[in-house]
């Protein structure tokens, strides 16, 4: 199979004002299982630039390890890109964005990449308040090794094993808040209405903007008991070899109002409540958007929408007093001002 799109898109497209149509924003083809959430949101990235007239070679895309970390692929084929080691994204990000502050930056992440294994990156990338997006496409399991409950499953939940989740999960949005981050936001995949917005206001904030993405994996939420099921059919099929393979789903969308509660059936016949707060919330209280998300969690409930902003806070660059002009472009009269403003940085140490 070939994973390059065909160059062929109808004539009428509309262009930004760039003079860019959509699909150029777009990337390579999607390997990952036919109805992932997670290419929703690629699509979503890629729509949300092209409105924002944003040029791809002025963005830089970074991603740890994981189905979600494949991602930086399908969108955006003519930006900068990184794939670095598990749970390290944040890393290589401030690396990076600390060497030019001229690029926009977009993190990508998964819950095992973010919750688990890089959670100490994610605590102090949100406390230096580094300026970027940090998207986590969330599907509370680890899709790449076979769909083991990851730390944001929710307790009670039941594997494709059939093992049931004896731990608390963790709340990515409410973890964020409580650490400082300036921008906090929860969404879900399917709902292109609500996510594609969010991330042009994440693209604009100045400071660490956190979105929080709810992504079903149809691969490892598949019923039990099913006949179509590829459990079943491994098991009652004849032949000389096994082989892995993933069912053809449908992406899973959700259409609703601000204010309201929508239950959303997933791949496996299990369901999830999303609950898109009203108009008049108030993104500017804090504690107001803590408890918020801490209410929604006692009724089984996911919040979605912008659930906090401080635009008032000083990003990194501002607390560094960074250089203006990216570090490779520095000349030596600049990195060696001469010696008699260096005598004047020694006297101010005396």
């Amino acid at each position: 199979m070939s994973y390059v799109r065909s160059k062929f898109r109808h004539p009428a497209l509309p262009k930004n004002d760039l003079g860019y149509t959509v699909d150029y924003y777009e990337g390579s083809i999607s390997t990952l299982c036919a109805g992932c959430g997670h290419d929703s949101i690629s699509a979503a990235i890629a729509e949300a630039c092209f409105e924002l007239n944003i040029e791809p070679h002025k963005v830089a895309k970074l991603s740890g390890i994981g189905c979600s970390s494949k991602t930086p692929a399908y969108f955006l084929n003519s930006s900068h890109g990184f794939n670095s080691v598990h749970g390290r994204m944040p890393s290589v990000a401030t690396g990076a964005n600390l060497a030019n502050k001229k690029l926009r930056y977009i993190g990508i992440s998964g819950d095992g990449d973010t919750a688990s294994i890089g959670m100490g990156q994610f605590v102090h990338v949100i406390r230096r308040n580094l300026n970027m997006v940090y998207i986590v496409m969330n599907n509370g399991c680890y899709g790449l090794t076979k769909g083991q409950d990851s730390a944001t499953a929710d307790a009670g939940s039941k594997n494709k094993s059939g093992n049931v989740n004896l731990f608390e999960s963790i709340d990515l949005a409410s973890l964020a808040i409580e650490l400082g981050a300036t921008f906090v936001a929860q969404s879900f995949s399917g709902d292109k209405e609500q996510l594609i917005p969010l991330l042009k206001a994440a693209m604009n904030h100045q400071g660490f903007a956190f979105i929080n993405v709810i992504s079903p994996c149809v691969t490892f939420n598949n019923n039990v008991g099913s006949t179509k099921s590829y459990d079943y059919v491994r098991e009652h099929m004849e032949a000389t070899a096994t082989f892995d393979f993933v069912p053809i789903s449908k992406q899973i969308t959700a259409n609703y109002e601000e204010g309201s509660i929508e239950a959303v059936k997933m791949h496996d016949g299990s369901q999830i409540l999303l609950h898109k707060i009203t108009p008049d919330w108030d993104p500017l209280d804090r504690l107001k958007a803590t408890e918020a998300v801490r209410q929604a969690k006692r009724k089984n409930e996911i919040l979605t929408g912008l659930l906090y902003l401080n635009s008032d806070a000083i990003n990194l660059h501002g607390l560094l007093e960074t250089s203006d002009t990216p570090l490779n472009s520095l000349r030596e009269n600049d990195l060696c001002p001469g010696s008699e403003i260096l005598e004047g940085i020694n006297e101010s140490f005396r």
